[in-house]
């Protein structure tokens, strides 16, 4: 078993990256896929103790993937962890404001979900541990937007950082419930997480998933080996390795007909979810660009899935993506006890409802029969 210092080390053989995706309550699905990775790797290395914070050097995560990823670095087991998140899940969604209620009315006007529900939850889960802490048993990345100046923050747990523990910044002293209930801050679902970052100021964070890492996989390898951070971590196929888990998502299928009769309401749903999108798949587009990666998938009609078109000539990591096209046909071809229609898409594309929570992990557990041994 690794010390914290051996995991955050440049001087200690192949380092390891598990990112994990935002999306609210479909972190469920998440979970579904790091059962099974958890169970590969313990076979793997013999040990059917083993935790992802013993074999990964660097977890990472926005919003929902935030919590989950906070929750390996300090020693839980999948399990545990999912036994926390889908009771979590049913507190934090549970119940809306209501309109009808005057002393509510001006809150719901800022967000539709209590937030001390999540806090309660999250200070429950993570008590008085701070982002530097020595319960951090890894690498911890915690990806969070800082909304009064636009700025994508990597919150991480190295003592080297430049904002760990300086004149610019006291990092390590965040409490990281705090830093989760930043990541996890979405827009119009709970409002903004105020955070003392040091030299007498206070920043305003929202979810990390109004930046470019949503799909934070991108983001944690630059965090890895960039100059401009402490970790400096070497690249090539075999000295670095990510593995990339999705929340599942949508996928975009309408007739022109609707398109052009969309009006502003329909437009300002619709563009957050293809932002999101198009900025996950341009992660992929470059971790796939770099790597010559056995879950690889088809971009596009031009650029296939990259295959041969190493920057440099040569595979720069070893790259796995996880990740499930929630429609009729993928949900109805994993055998489960129903049939799905186009209601059930929907509901389970929407991040917000906790009653799907059982049966996105279902989804995740049935999907996670294509992740293979030897992929690890």
């Amino acid at each position: 078993m690794k010390t914290l210092a051996e995991h955050l080390s440049a001087n200690n053989g192949k380092k390891r990256i598990l990112s994990l995706d935002g999306g609210g309550i479909r972190g469920a699905l998440t979970l579904g896929y790091l059962k099974k990775i958890e169970s590969i790797i313990r076979e793997k290395e013999q040990d059917d103790s083993l935790l992802l914070c013993d074999y990964f050097d660097l977890i990472g995560g926005t919003s929902t993937g935030s919590i989950i990823a906070s929750g390996l670095a300090i020693g839980k087991s999948v399990d545990e962890i999912t036994e926390l998140y889908l009771e979590l899940g049913g507190k934090i969604f549970g119940k809306k404001r209501s309109w009808w209620k005057p002393w509510e009315t001006a809150k719901y006007l800022k967000a539709e979900y209590d937030y001390s529900a999540l806090e309660k939850s999250l200070k429950d889960t993570f008590g008085d541990i701070l982002l530097g802490g020595p319960e951090i048993r890894t690498g911890l990345c915690i990806i969070a937007k800082r909304a009064d100046t636009n700025s994508t923050w990597t919150l991480i747990n190295h003592p080297d950082g430049k904002f760990y523990d300086s004149e610019i910044g006291r990092n390590k002293d965040i409490p990281l419930w705090q830093a989760v209930r930043a990541s996890s801050a979405a827009p119009t679902y709970f409002v903004p997480q105020l955070i003392d970052v040091g030299n007498n100021e206070t920043g305003a964070f929202v979810d990390g998933g109004v930046s470019m890492a949503n799909n934070p996989s991108l983001t944690l390898l630059m965090v890895a080996t960039l100059k401009g951070f402490p970790f400096g971590w070497e690249m090539g196929e075999e000295k670095l390795e990510l593995v990339s888990v999705g929340t599942g998502y949508s996928v975009f299928s309408k007739k022109t007909d609707d398109i052009e009769d969309n009006w502003i309401l329909s437009w300002a749903k619709t563009v957050p979810d293809m932002l999101m999108q198009d900025a996950s798949w341009q992660n992929q587009v470059v971790l796939q660009w770099l790597s010559n990666s056995p879950t690889a998938d088809e971009m596009d009609m031009q650029m296939n899935s990259l295959k041969g078109d190493y920057i440099g000539g040569k595979p720069l990591l070893k790259y796995l993506r996880y990740n499930f096209p929630i429609t009729t046909e993928t949900l109805n071809a994993l055998g489960m006890n129903k049939v799905f229609d186009d209601k059930d898409v929907k509901s389970l594309v929407e991040m917000s409802n906790a009653e799907n929570r059982f049966e996105l992990l279902e989804i995740g557990k049935r999907d996670s029969g294509r992740i293979k041994k030897e992929h690890f």
